[in-house]
C-alpha cells in the first residue's frame, strides 16, 4: 500500500476524542498518522489515563513519512484557549475545535494529507460561544465550497446513504424532490466508484411511504417523485433497484445483492445500521473534494478520563479513510 498521511482531529476537548487518540498510540497505525491537537491537552489526558504516550511534534515543514513507532503519536500543536478539564465543556475552546478542523480540512485541499479523521464535536457548546455551527459536515461544505454532499454510514456488510438527514419528519415529503433525490444519488453513485472502488454499484433505494405507497394508496410521492426521477438516473447508467418498502428491503435477500442503500430519511435508515454495528460504525460525507471519515456517537463527557471507552468506531472510521484514499489512488 502507497504511504499516504492522514489527519485526526480530536473534536470536543473535554470530550472522549482525545481519549480515543491516545488509544491509538498503543500500536502502529498502517499509515502516518498526524493529530491535530494541543500538545498540553493531550500531555494531560494521557497522565489522567494513566497511558505512557510518546507525543512527537511535527509541522507541515517537516511533515514524517513513516507512521508513528507504537507508543507514540505524531501532533500538529494546536493552542488552546482555555485549560481543559475531562467532562466539563467551556465555550472559550471552541474556537481551538474549528482551527483543528481547519487546518485538517485545508490540509487535505492542499495535498498534504489523504484524508481527514474526526473524533466528535459539541455543537451546542460551540454555539454557545457565538459561532455558528450545525456540524462538521455543513463546515466542511463551506470550507471546500461544496453545494451537495450526502451523508453515508456504514459498517460490515452494508452502507446507508440519507436523501434528507436532520428534518423533521413532517418536512420530509416536501424535501424530497426530483432535482435532490437526483443530486444524492448521484454523489453516491459516483462517490461509490471513484472512491470505493465499485465498477457499477448496485443501490437499493427505500421508498418513502408504508410498503412504498402500495400503489399509490398510502401516498403518491413513490408514483409522482421518486419513480420518474429512478427512471431518469437509470437512463444515465446508474444501476437502481426500487423504489422498495423499507420494511422488507433492509433483509438479506436484498442486502446481500447491493453495494449500497438509500434511504429517504434519517430514522428510516440509521436505526437498522445502528442495530447491526454500533460501536463498529463509520460516518462518511460524500460529495466532498477530499476524504472524511468520523465516529458514529458523541463526545461522552461523562467517559472522558475514566479510561472506560471503547474504540471501536474510531478503528473503522480510520481503516475505512485508508481503504478510500488507497481505491481512489488506485493502489
Amino acid at each position: 500500500m502507497k504511504t499516504q498521511r492522514f489527519a485526526l482531529t480530536p473534536g470536543e476537548p473535554a470530550g472522549i476524542g482525545p481519549d480515543l487518540c491516545l488509544l491509538l498510540a498503543q500500536h502502529t497505525q498502517p499509515q502516518p498518522l498526524i493529530v491535530i491537537a494541543s500538545h498540553v491537552l493531550l500531555a494531560e489526558r494521557a497522565a489522567l489515563l494513566g497511558l505512557k504516550v510518546s507525543l512527537i511534534n511535527t509541522t507541515p515543514d517537516a511533515w514524517p513519512d513513516q507512521p508513528a513507532p507504537a507508543g507514540s503519536l505524531y501532533v500538529w500543536d494546536t493552542p488552546l484557549a482555555a485549560p481543559v478539564i475531562a467532562g466539563q465543556l467551556n465555550a472559550a475552546n471552541a474556537d481551538y475545535v474549528l482551527q483543528t478542523l481547519t487546518r485538517a480540512g485545508q490540509g487535505c485541499l492542499d495535498g498534504h494529507f489523504a484524508g481527514m479523521i474526526t473524533a466528535p464535536v459539541h455543537k451546542g457548546v460551540i454555539n454557545e460561544s457565538g459561532i455558528a455551527f450545525s456540524g462538521h459536515t455543513e463546515f466542511l461544505a463551506e470550507l471546500t465550497h461544496t453545494e451537495q454532499v450526502v451523508m453515508m454510514l456504514a459498517t460490515h456488510g452494508l452502507r446507508v446513504a440519507l436523501v434528507t438527514t436532520h428534518l423533521p419528519l413532517k418536512d420530509v415529503a416536501a424535501a424530497i424532490t426530483a432535482e435532490r433525490l437526483s443530486r444524492v444519488t448521484r454523489i453516491l453513485y459516483n462517490d461509490l466508484r471513484s472512491k470505493f472502488g465499485l465498477a457499477n454499484p448496485r443501490i437499493l433505494v427505500c421508498g418513502l411511504n408504508p410498503h412504498a405507497g402500495e400503489g399509490g394508496h398510502l401516498g403518491r410521492e413513490e408514483i409522482e417523485v421518486i419513480e420518474p426521477a429512478l427512471e431518469r438516473l437509470r437512463a444515465e447508467g446508474i444501476n437502481l433497484v426500487g423504489p422498495l418498502p423499507a420494511d422488507t428491503l433492509f433483509t438479506p435477500k436484498h442486502l446481500d445483492h447491493c453495494d449500497a442503500v438509500l434511504a429517504m430519511y434519517h430514522d428510516q435508515g440509521l436505526p437498522v445500521l445502528k442495530f447491526k454495528g454500533f460501536g463498529a460504525a463509520v460516518n462518511i460525507t460524500l460529495g466532498l473534494p477530499i476524504i472524511r471519515t468520523s465516529v458514529d456517537h458523541g463526545t461522552a463527557l461523562d467517559l472522558a478520563g475514566s479510561g472506560k471507552i471503547d474504540s471501536g468506531s474510531m478503528d473503522v472510521a480510520l481503516q475505512t479513510a485508508y481503504e478510500m484514499a488507497a481505491s481512489q489512488s488506485g493502489n
